[in-house]
């Protein structure tokens, strides 16, 4: 192999982190629910995101040829910053966002509350300090990703979906391979 096609290997992007949050097994429940009767409803060819890959994502870092273990150390010691109580979630709408693929995110989206944004700023300016560039879309909004289809779906109203985040973690993606490793967690305490 030639040294070119070395570097390219070595560059690979193979993995990505982000911080999230989990819905409680209620509400995970609730949400597979929901993306089973859409997909049916909808003729939907794509499957469903798997149970324990549903998340909010607070902050995006990136995406690596192998996480640096310095940009760890750094995220773990930013979130273990924060101080903030539960947060509610309530998410009660489905829409399809734009992306540049012919896939696009189909989401189950919600407002966000006072205290989520309130998380959401604290995460983001804690990881500033660390000196973690994170990817911030102008404005937060919180969604849990049901399916990546090339069908888009005009927003739309559903029962609502609801739960309290009493942790936040730090997620580890493994590229190509639809796994998620939770890599640590904080609690979210009153």
């Amino acid at each position: 192999m030639s040294e070119s096609n070395d570097r390219k290997q070595a560059e690979r992007l193979t993995e990505s982190v982000f911080f999230a949050l989990y819905p409680d097994d209620a509400a995970a429940a609730r949400i597979g629910e929901l993306a089973a009767r859409l997909r049916i409803d909808h003729r939907l060819k794509a499957r469903a995101v798997a149970a324990d890959r549903l998340h909010v994502t607070l902050h995006y870092l990136g995406a690596f040829p192998g996480v640096p273990a310095e940009t760890l150390a750094h995220a773990c010691a930013a979130a273990a910053r924060i101080a903030a109580p539960p947060v509610g979630i309530v998410l009660d709408r489905i829409e399809s966002f734009s992306g540049r693929r012919a896939r696009r995110p189909l989401v189950l989206a919600g407002d966000v509350t006072e205290p989520l944004a309130a998380l959401e700023q604290a995460l983001g300016a804690a990881l500033d300090d660390a000196g973690i560039a994170v990817k911030r879309h102008p404005r937060f909004t919180p969604h849990v990703t049901l399916f990546y289809d090339e069908h888009r779906l005009p927003r739309q109203a559903v029962a609502p979906i609801a739960w309290t985040a009493r942790e936040f973690a730090l997620v580890r993606s493994l590229l190509g391979q639809s796994r998620y490793e939770v890599l640590a967690r904080w609690p979210l305490a009153s």
